[in-house]
């Protein structure tokens, strides 16, 4: 829903026994599985279960780059898995489910089928989430999949040329459309970016208000797809966007972190002390040759047939933006996937006391190290390295 169009995408429907079929995957993997890549006898589980949250898509490159050639795709269950290969191809002796969130889920976080299905390995984790959940579902990052959030505020050039940033928004009167509950709208409420006259918390990620509106406003959205999509793809809009990063206004959270439940942190670690490094280079290569990825994902969409809509030109356009801004990166060191703790201490002050306020109490006391733990990054694996 947070990003559906209205087209339903292709299909090639799935058989009554789960829908499995095979395709061609980005990477070869052949020989046999050399020690230091052996993630089975390093503790991994035979087949690592990443659950993700939302449908395939380019922001989620990275981790598709580590499936082996000829994946399953289960049509019933939105999922693919095959050999579970590292940098080159190289097998790793386990393989790997990659699963759909959003609808596929019922649209429930993330956090919450890692606590109800002990099945899965690893799970999309964001730092909002993190926090609200600290109490009762911990859970521990272990990789930053993307380096900043591509969640944006846009609105049109045309009707509005004097804005650059989301602040002179919050100058005037105009509505900001935006999914009610989002953490980063209390934020910019209570700092004053925003006020909360001017907020509607009924957008449904479909472009129709804000064209009804003629783009008098603003709404949420992100980098990596409205401003192609509404300005290529949507013929009752087919103009231009611009936009500023919710990241770049002041709330400046991880999203799409890879983690895990925080009770399984110890039993894993043997794993992941060799998985996350091959993760890390996943996404390195993702980045400098998308092509391959990207079409396992176009593959992915249309089998799944769910209403999801995302083409060649939104891929490749989420690929260079992603790039350009910075989302995918190295932060301020060479170092991709890794985390700041100054960041992640300004995001837990900024939010203790938004989810007190709407009753929902954090775990007390609460420090970056209960939140991400980066010890597994290997610090020589960065973009541009």
């Amino acid at each position: 829903m947070v990003l559906a169009l209205t087209a339903a995408a292709c299909s090639s429907g799935g058989s009554a026994g789960g829908g499995s079929s095979s395709t061609a995957a980005p990477s070869g993997a052949s020989g046999t599985v050399p020690a230091q890549d052996d993630l089975r006898a390093a503790g991994c589980p035979s087949t690592v279960v990443l659950q993700t949250d939302w449908n395939p898509e380019s922001e989620h490159g990275g981790q598709y780059q580590l499936l082996g050639p000829n994946p399953k795709i289960n049509t019933a269950a939105k999922s693919v898995s095959s050999d579970l290969v590292a940098h080159g191809g190289v097998r790793t002796g386990v393989k790997l489910e990659i699963r759909a969130g959003g609808p596929a889920i019922g649209y429930e976080a993330v956090t919450s089928q890692l606590y109800k299905d002990p099945d899965i390995t690893l799970g999309y984790l964001s730092t909002d989430e993190q926090i609200a959940l600290s109490k009762t579902q911990p859970t521990v990052a272990l990789l930053a999949g993307l380096e900043k959030s591509p969640q944006i505020i846009q609105w049109s050039p045309e009707n509005h040329p004097d804005w650059t940033t989301i602040a002179d928004i919050g100058k005037t009167d105009a509505k900001v459309l935006y999914f009610q509950g989002s953490a980063y709208m209390d934020y910019f409420t209570g700092s004053g970016i925003l006020k909360k006259s001017q907020i509607d918390g009924s957008y449904d990620g479909t472009p129709a208000t804000f064209v009804a509106s003629r783009g008098t406003g603003a709404v949420q959205g992100f980098a990596t797809s409205e401003p192609y999509t509404w300005s290529h793809e949507v013929r009752s809009w087919n103009k231009p966007l611009k936009y500023q990063l919710i990241a770049d206004a002041g709330f400046n959270f991880y999203q799409q972190a890879i983690g895990v439940r925080r009770d399984r942190l110890t039993a894993l670690k043997p794993c992941l002390t060799r998985l996350v490094p091959i993760m890390q280079q996943a996404i390195v290569d993702f980045t400098a040759s998308p092509d391959a990825t990207n079409k396992l994902i176009l593959s992915l969409v249309a089998r799944y047939n769910n209403g999801w809509v995302y083409t060649d030109g939104v891929a490749q356009y989420a690929v260079s933006t992603m790039k350009s801004l910075g989302i995918i990166g190295n932060g301020s060191n060479n170092t991709v996937g890794d985390f700041d703790e100054a960041r992640m201490e300004k995001l837990i002050k900024i939010l203790g006391p938004i989810y007190q306020a709407q009753n929902k109490p954090i775990a007390a006391n609460l420090k970056p190290a209960d939140l991400v733990d980066g010890s597994f990054v290997d610090a020589t694996i960065g973009l541009g390295t």
